[in-house]
């Protein structure tokens, strides 16, 4: 068995399996199982063994207006495993999608007033994050990958704030000492962005007519600072 789970809750099985080798390859010598939510719901008794679940993105919205079955329960088995996290039971980083669902179960609230595009964005850590095993010794800022429609509107009740910036103020927060959570995407390099954003070209992450430029400027950034956050989170719960 392997150390790591991964958790898919993206529906475009060419995106996923692209996003399960990012992290794969980010992590190192881990080698991460993959658990797809859309598919198989969330047994707890699956997560025994590993030490550790990383949850990847997807175009799922908690803002959505109209939502599938599927969505409903990916989100209900999401919540349960923050539950499992806040519990201590085992360490969890949510990304994307997943720390909307994890704000709202907080209690806080999750807007669509502070987009980002597909991009490398500069984040900064706060001084609680300054002092985080994994996010400190990061520095006092970041460059990771982000693209996402939704975002916490502060903080929520019970988080600590580790990284934000202008754009989008809530970049990642901590709960207790096993749960975290990222509005960015820490896993992919410039290539694999960028191979990513084909899957989504008309779905409103960046205009479609922009693609080759967007694509460049992906291609182009220095952006290392996301996988070395999961190999800490991996080492942190060795």
């Amino acid at each position: 068995m392997a150390s790591l789970l991964y958790v898919c809750v993206r529906p475009e099985t060419g995106a996923a399996d692209a996003e399960h080798a990012s992290f794969r390859r980010a992590l190192g010598a881990d080698v991460v199982d993959r658990l797809d939510l859309l598919q198989e719901p969330l047994d707890p008794a699956r997560l025994r063994g590993y030490r550790g679940v990383v949850v990847g993105g997807s175009p799922f919205n908690v803002t959505d207006d109209a939502k599938s079955p599927v969505q409903r329960r990916v989100e209900a088995n999401l919540e349960a495993l923050a539950h499992s996290a806040i519990a201590g039971e085992i360490a969890v980083f949510f990304t994307c999608f997943s720390i909307g669902v994890v704000t709202r179960m907080l209690g806080g609230e999750v807007v669509t007033d502070r987009p980002e595009s597909a991009s490398a964005a500069v984040i900064d850590t706060t001084p609680e994050g300054a002092e985080d095993p994994i996010f400190g010794p990061s520095g006092r800022a970041l460059t990771v990958f982000t693209a996402h429609k939704e975002s916490a509107a502060s903080t929520p009740p019970g988080a600590v704030l580790l990284a934000t910036n202008e754009a989008c103020p809530v970049q990642a927060y901590r709960v207790g000492t096993h749960l975290y959570a990222a509005q960015f995407h820490p896993e992919p390099t410039p290539r694999d962005f960028a191979d990513r954003m084909t899957f989504y070209r008309t779905t409103g992450y960046f205009d479609p007519d922009e693609f080759d430029r967007v694509q460049g400027q992906v291609l182009a950034a220095s952006v290392t600072e996301g996988a070395a956050l999961l190999r800490r989170f991996a080492e942190t719960f060795a």
